[in-house]
This record gives C-alpha cells, sequence and structure tokens, in this order.
C-alpha cells in the first residue's frame, strides 16, 4: 500500500518522465487509493454491524474491536494518501501551467521585438526613399536653374573676353555671385528637417541624429564641404543636439554653418 500512496514507479536507469506521464500515474495513484477507501468502509461497516451483533450475545467482542481500530488507522492513513497526491497533483499541474506561460511569454516578446525591428526597418527604407525622390527632382530642377541663370548671365555680359579691372570681379566670379545670391534651400533639405523634427519632438534621437550625420556625409562628398546646402544641413544637427542640451557641439556646427555662409554667400547674405 505504501508503493500505492507513494506513487513510486519502477523505471529503467536513465529514463525521465514527461510531465504528461507524471499526470497520468498521478490520477492512476488516486483512484486506487479511492477504490481503497471505499473496500475499507464497507469493511469497517460490516464490522460495525458485527460489533452490534456481539454486543447482544457477549461473544469475542474484544477481537471484532482491534480489527475495527485497524482498519480505521488504515482509512486514516488512505486518506492522508489522497490528499498527498491530489497535492502533489496539482503542484505538477500548476508546474506545468507556469512553464507553458513561460514559453508562451517568451515568444510574444520575441515577436514582438522583431515586428518593432521590422517596423523601424520600413521607416528608414521609405525615409530613404524620399530622400532619392528629392535628390532626383532636386537635381532636375537645379539643372533647369542652371541653365536660365547661365542665359541671363550670357545677356549681361554678352562678349567680355576680360576683366574689368575698375570693376575687381572676373566673369566667373560674377557668374558665382549670381548663382549664390538667389540660394534657396532645396526641397530634400526642407522634407529632411520635417522629419528630423519630427522624430526629435517623439525624443527619438538616435533616430534623428543618425540620419542627420548620413545626410551631412552625402552633401559632402557630393557637393563638397563649402556648400551651402552643407551650412543649411550642420544647422539642422545643431538644433538636434540643442534639444538635447548638447550645446558645445551646436555652437561648433553653427560656426562651422557660419563659416561656409560667409565664404560662399558673403557676410551679407540674408541666409
Amino acid at each position: 500500500m505504501s508503493g500505492l500512496v507513494l506513487g513510486q514507479r519502477d523505471e529503467p536507469a536513465g529514463h525521465r518522465l514527461s510531465q504528461e506521464e507524471i499526470l497520468g500515474s498521478t490520477r492512476l495513484v488516486s483512484q486506487g487509493l479511492e477504490a481503497l477507501r471505499s473496500e475499507h468502509q464497507a469493511v469497517l461497516q460490516s464490522l460495525s454491524q458485527t460489533i452490534e451483533c456481539l454486543q447482544q450475545g457477549g461473544h469475542e467482542e474484544g477481537l471484532v474491536h482491534e480489527k475495527a481500530r485497524q482498519l480505521r488507522r488504515s482509512m486514516e492513513n488512505i486518506e492522508l494518501g489522497l490528499s498527498e497526491a491530489q497535492v502533489r497533483r496539482l503542484c505538477q499541474e500548476n508546474q506545468w501551467l507556469r512553464d507553458e506561460l513561460a514559453g508562451t511569454q517568451q515568444r510574444l516578446q520575441r515577436s514582438e521585438q522583431a515586428v518593432a525591428q521590422l517596423e523601424e526597418e520600413k521607416k528608414h527604407l521609405e525615409f530613404l526613399g524620399q530622400l532619392r525622390q528629392y535628390d532626383e527632382d532636386g537635381h532636375t530642377s537645379e539643372e533647369k536653374e542652371g541653365d536660365a541663370t547661365k542665359d541671363s548671365l550670357d545677356d549681361l555680359f554678352p562678349n567680355e573676353e576680360e576683366e574689368d579691372p575698375s570693376n575687381g570681379l572676373s566673369r566667373g566670379q560674377g557668374a558665382t555671385a549670381a548663382q549664390q545670391g538667389g540660394y534657396e534651400i532645396p526641397a530634400r533639405l526642407r522634407t529632411l528637417h520635417n522629419l528630423v523634427i519630427q522624430y526629435a519632438a517623439q525624443g527619438r534621437y538616435e533616430v534623428a541624429v543618425p540620419l542627420c550625420k548620413q545626410a551631412l556625409e552625402d552633401l559632402e562628398r557630393t557637393s563638397g564641404r563649402g556648400h551651402p546646402d552643407v551650412a543649411t544641413m550642420l544647422n539642422i544637427l545643431a538644433l538636434v543636439y540643442r534639444d538635447q542640451n548638447k550645446y558645445k557641439e551646436a555652437a561648433h556646427l553653427l560656426n562651422d554653418a557660419l563659416s561656409i555662409r560667409e565664404s560662399t554667400l558673403g557676410p551679407d547674405h540674408p541666409a
């Protein structure tokens, strides 16, 4: 009976029961104990009736009482075994449910992280696509503006082959000054500025700063360090640093932007 109560079973060495096998074994033990309890109750009831008959007749009453006490003790042990088996089964089921819940939560967390990463990559790709579109539109408009400016400069300086010493500016310098005097921030930089402001307002500086730096590197590579667009990009990055309370870095960028504007547009240019 002790083997039945404890639910022990001979298993081959190295064999480990699964969760379902443990629960099934515990249920079998509980069923066996309940059957044994029913059997003992029937025997005890029969002995009780026998005791009543013996009390009336007066024969062998002590022996029957002893058997009845043994049966009651056996019943108590069976009740205790049933309680322990039920508790053990509940503990095993709870542990299995906790393991399942933990595994489900881990899978959910991994899925949420993957979704968040894909969303960030999607936003970054959309942003790069917008930049490429504005780059293409900007190059087309700049070519048209350059042709129009060249035509107007040819009208202003029809057939001059030599510099005018009293003027102090060569024909090439005059063209550069005319183009710079009409400088306007390209549409792609205005769009980039709006996106960076949105990211900064959301506190997503880890996205805003790399975007500014990447755009700045692209401008320096395509247009050169001294281009006004580079100064505009430095201004945008300085605003982001200012919002992060990085005033020293922001001041350094603003000084660089001012130097570029003064060297390309002149110290009195409104930009």
